[in-house]
């Protein structure tokens, strides 16, 4: 039997006690296999779009539950066919026994993903809202969310249609230049077609730049915190998570491996991450763990570099590079604007144990060291004071660093980056072609690679069914059983 006429169904809220549950149900005889179970108006006979009251009764007749039914009729659905959404109460028995009785009606459990790969397959939503719709329901914060929603209404996939019509059009006419290639003829413009191809290998370099910044705002943005030892950095960020994650004590090189947990600040998932103090030693291990610090900092997107107001120590060296280094674009989270910014411009100066004495000497150390206008906070990780100043410094850096959110193009997931490498790659190799004056039918060749690698973003672009099979598998997998 067809998968695709089948009659699914799954409870499509989180699982466990609630107010209120929903069971959703899709295919064929959606409305037929609830209406067997189902007393009040009956569903095969009202209006799509509509919701109705009534109960759902067990094989014996009796009530389990007091239900809403809402009816939607395809190809005006989600999945593009007849959809009844049951809502009863969140109960973990009702939701149980509900699910037990509609696949005695006739119904099968759903896979994971399988009523977005309906409708997907119903042509409603294209590939890359389908991974939007993944990116949407496992938002963790507000820049996550922005991310999931401009994509899910179709902003990337509006540019690459638009960039893609135009390469199908060019190559329609190189295509016809092969069938008179005896004739000596152009029907394509050679300098329209490079000025096209250059666009888009532009376009495509920038979509692609942004994947470590769009997986950064989906997976937490890497905070890493670091300084010398002693200097209460473990403290710090037990104060900023709200928890003992590390271990605090007096001893200089307590923490020997990073410390990860994650908090929101603003609009940011952070993934903040505790390093080991630095300092001269000769301990394997403190010195292995020293070499993990300067790797977090080299991945990180923001350091909170941290010093105690009472270290006469002198300040470290390798922290960070003097004011005049050169600036060095983050591998943690590029820049929105892709200028290349300088570690001091992604460096947060803490001065911690203010509670303990004056801030002041560290401070003018800190600004002699490093400039006088670096970003300096004084806290105490102990009493608290200070930290939200630190949090609206983070979040005020953070927002630089991820820029406009809401409106820009960014994508997300490996897929895509790997489809937009391709494009960039055949696009240039377009370009090198028309160039060097090379024949149409090799030009046409790349052209045809650049068409399918910009289409794979939105559908599987593929004749072999197997490996369409596959990508869907791989993207659908990632949805809960109910989506």
């Amino acid at each position: 039997m067809n998968a695709a006429a089948d009659t699914i169904c799954a409870v499509a809220t989180a699982p466990g006690s609630a107010g209120i549950a929903v069971v959703r149900v899709s295919g064929p005889r959606a409305l037929a296999v609830c209406d067997s179970l189902w007393r009040g108006k009956r569903l095969a006979d009202v209006p799509s779009h509509t919701a109705h009251l009534g109960t759902v009764r067990d094989t014996d007749a009796t009530v389990l539950d007091q239900a809403v039914a809402t009816v939607f009729r395809g190809p005006h659905s989600y999945t593009g066919e007849d959809v009844v959404e049951l809502s009863v109460h969140g109960s973990p028995y009702v939701q149980h026994r509900l699910i037990e009785l509609l696949c005695k009606a006739g119904a099968r459990l759903a896979e994971p993903g399988e009523f977005t790969r309906r409708a997907f397959t119903a042509g409603n939503i294209d590939l890359s809202q389908a991974e939007a719709i993944a990116d949407l329901i496992a938002a963790r914060s507000r820049a996550a969310h922005h991310v999931a929603v401009n994509q899910l209404r179709g902003g990337i996939t509006r540019r690459l249609l638009q960039l893609r019509e135009q390469l199908v059009d060019l190559s329609a006419l190189l295509e016809l230049e092969l069938d008179f290639s005896e004739e000596d003829v152009e029907f394509a413009d050679r300098t329209r077609l490079i000025t096209l191809a250059e666009e888009i290998n532009r376009e495509v370099t920038r979509l692609h730049g942004t994947y470590s910044r769009g997986q950064a705002i989906r997976d937490g943005i890497p905070v890493a915190i670091a300084g010398p030892t002693n200097a209460g950095k473990s403290s710090l960020l037990n104060a900023l998570v709200g928890d003992d994650r590390a271990i605090v004590s007096e001893v200089h090189g307590t923490t020997r491996d990073t410390v990860e947990d994650t908090l929101t600040l603003g609009d940011h998932l952070v993934r903040i991450i505790d390093t080991a103090g630095l300092r001269a030693t000769t301990d394997t291990v403190e010195l292995i763990g020293q070499e993990r610090t300067r790797a977090a900092l080299t991945r990180a997107a923001l350091r909170l570099i941290v010093f105690a107001a009472d270290d006469s120590r002198p300040l470290p060296a390798d922290l960070v590079p003097s004011a005049d280094h050169e600036p060095t674009t983050s591998p943690g989270l590029p820049p929105a604007s892709h200028e290349p910014v300088s570690s001091l411009e992604s460096t947060i100066f803490v001065v911690n144990k203010t509670d303990l004495t004056d801030s002041a000497p560290v401070i003018k150390k800190i600004r002699e060291k490093y400039g006088e206008n670096v970003s300096i906070i004084p806290v105490s990780a102990l009493t608290g004071a200070g930290l939200s100043d630190l949090e609206k410094a983070v979040t005020t850096a953070l927002d630089a660093l991820t820029g406009n959110v809401a409106a820009d193009l960014i994508i997300t997931n490996a897929r895509q980056a790997q489809a937009l490498a391709d494009a960039a790659a055949s696009s240039a190799a377009v370009i090198s072609a028309l160039r060097a004056g090379l024949s149409a039918d090799l030009v046409a060749l790349d052209l045809r690679d650049t068409i399918a690698h910009l289409s794979s973003l939105l559908t599987t672009a593929t004749d072999d069914p197997l490996t369409a099979a596959t990508v869907l598998s791989a993207i659908f997998s990632r949805f809960c059983i109910g989506k």
